[in-house]
C-alpha cells in the first residue's frame, strides 16, 4: 500500500532555480567567474557547498580559497537568494501542486518534503502550503547530500514509513538517484531524467490518479 508521498522542493513544489542562479552569478562576478543557465542546471538537487566547488572548479579557481573563505561565500549568495525569496507568494506554487497535495490529504496519505535548502522552512511559509506536509527535511538534518539516499530515508523515517511504500518526486539527476537508492518508487519532473520510474513533462500532468496507476502498475510488476 502507498503510505507516504516525498517531494523535491526547487523544481517541483515551486520553481526557484532562477532565483539560485542570479545569486550565485552575482557571488560568482566578483571573484572573476561566468557562467550561464545551462551550466546552473548542474547545481540543481544539490548542497550550497558543493555547488561553490562546482563553481570555482568551472572559473578554474578550485583549491584557491580556504574552508573559511568558501564559507564566506557561500553565506554571501545565501543572503542574496533569502532577499529574493520576498519576491514569493502562494502564485508561485508550479501549475498542478496545490491541487494534487490536496487529493493526497484527502487519500489520507502521507506528505513528506527532502529538500537540501536550508530555506525550505521560509519558502513553503512564502508559498502559504507549509501546514501540508507531514514532515519536512532539509540540508540541517542530514550529512550526506543528494544523490546519496540520506535525505530520503530521513524522510520515511519522520514519517514512519518504510522507503517502498513511498514515492519520491524530483526534477534533478541526482534526487532522482536518491530516491531510486532509498528502495523508493520514483517519479521525475522533466527532461532527461531517464532512470526515473515514471517521468512527467511538468506538473501539471502531476496527478492524484497518477500516482496511484504507477503505483499499481509496478506492484503489479512484482506480483508477476
Amino acid at each position: 500500500m502507498l503510505k507516504a508521498v516525498i517531494f523535491d522542493l526547487d523544481g517541483v513544489i515551486t520553481d526557484t532555480a532562477h532565483l539560485h542562479f542570479l545569486a550565485w552569478r552575482s557571488v560568482a562576478q566578483e571573484m572573476g567567474i561566468t557562467f550561464d543557465e545551462a551550466f546552473n542546471e548542474q547545481l540543481k538537487g544539490i548542497s550550497r557547498m558543493d555547488s561553490l566547488l562546482r563553481i570555482l572548479r568551472h572559473g578554474g579557481k578550485e583549491g584557491m580559497f580556504s574552508d573559511k573563505q568558501c564559507l564566506a561565500l557561500a553565506s554571501k549568495k545565501n543572503e542574496r537568494y533569502v532577499q529574493s525569496l520576498a519576491s514569493l507568494t502562494q502564485q508561485s506554487v508550479l501549475p498542478g501542486i496545490g491541487k494534487v497535495l490536496a487529493e493526497i490529504r484527502a487519500a489520507n496519505v502521507k506528505i513528506g518534503l527532502a529538500s537540501v535548502s536550508l530555506n525550505a522552512p521560509k519558502i513553503l511559509h512564502a508559498l502559504g502550503i507549509h501546514q501540508a506536509f507531514d514532515y519536512c527535511v532539509d540540508a540541517s538534518r542530514i550529512v550526506c547530500s543528494k544523490p546519496d539516499p540520506e535525505i530520503f530515508l530521513t524522510a520515511c523515517a519522520g514519517l514512519h514509513v518504510h522507503p517502498e511504500q513511498a514515492i519520491g518526486i524530483e526534477d534533478a539527476v541526482a534526487g532522482v538517484e536518491a530516491i531510486n537508492a532509498a528502495g523508493m518508487l520514483s517519479v521525475g519532473i522533466g527532461a532527461d531524467l531517464k532512470h526515473a520510474g515514471l517521468q512527467l513533462h511538468s506538473t501539471r500532468e502531476l496527478t492524484w490518479k497518477c500516482l496511484t496507476d504507477f503505483w499499481a502498475s509496478r506492484s503489479e510488476l512484482k506480483r508477476n
